[in-house]
C-alpha cells in the first residue's frame, strides 16, 4: 500500500542546532516533498537485508519510487531475495558523497513481492521511464528487465516505508530529519 504522508521532526541531536557555527540556528526539517523528489531522481540505491545467521547483507540496486512506495528487482536466486524470504526487513540508502553538501537518505520498511500483474507494469513502467536507454536500449545495462519481471526470473519488491530519515548537508551545516508513517 503506499505511504502515508509522514509526520516529520527535525531531531537537534544530530543537526548543527546544538552546533553552533554560521546559519546553523536557522536549520530546519527537511519538507517529505523534498526528499520524494530525490527518491524519483537517485538513480543508485544500497539495499541492506539481513541473512538467517544474523550477518548484514549490502548491495546497490536500481529502484523507482512510484505512489509512495519504493521499488527494486532481484534475480529469485541472488542473496537479497533470500535474506528477505527469510526476514522482510531491509533498509534503502541513496544520497550524495560530499561531506559538506547534499541530503542522505534512508527508507526503512518491510519488501514485500509484488505479485498483481497490473502493479507490476506500473512499475515496469516507471523503471523505462526513470532510466530510459539503460533499460529500453538492447545496448543498455538493465535490457531485458522487464521481459524478466514478466516471466517471473527476477522479482520486484514493494517498500513502504515505515520510518525514513535524511541527513542534510548544507555548506557544513547539518540537518537531522525523521519521518514517520
Amino acid at each position: 500500500m503506499p505511504a502515508q504522508q509522514p509526520t516529520t521532526e527535525l531531531d537537534a541531536r544530530y543537526s548543527s542546532a546544538l552546533n553552533p557555527r554560521p546559519g546553523a540556528s536557522e536549520v530546519t526539517a527537511t519538507a517529505w516533498a523534498e526528499a520524494q523528489g530525490r527518491l524519483e531522481a537517485a538513480e543508485i540505491f544500497w539495499v541492506s537485508t539481513v541473512r538467517p545467521d544474523g550477518r548484514l547483507h549490502v548491495t546497490p540496486c536500481i529502484a523507482a519510487w512510484h505512489d509512495g512506495v519504493l521499488y527494486f528487482s532481484t534475480g529469485r536466486t541472488e542473496q537479497k531475495a533470500k535474506n528477505l524470504a527469510h526476514d522482510a526487513h531491509c533498509a534503502l540508502t541513496t544520497g550524495a558523497n560530499s561531506l559538506t553538501d547534499g541530503l542522505d537518505l534512508v527508507i526503512e520498511g518491510r519488501a514485500e513481492p509484488v505479485a498483481d500483474r497490473t502493479r507490476l507494469e506500473e512499475v515496469i513502467t516507471a523503471y523505462e521511464t526513470k532510466y530510459g536507454p539503460h533499460i529500453t536500449s538492447p545496448e543498455g545495462t538493465f535490457h531485458g528487465i522487464g521481459d524478466a519481471l514478466r516471466r517471473g526470473d527476477a522479482v520486484v519488491f514493494a517498500v513502504a516505508p515505515d520510518t525514513a530519515y535524511g541527513f542534510g548537508r548544507d555548506n557544513g551545516v547539518y540537518s537531522h530529519t525523521r519521518w514517520t508513517f
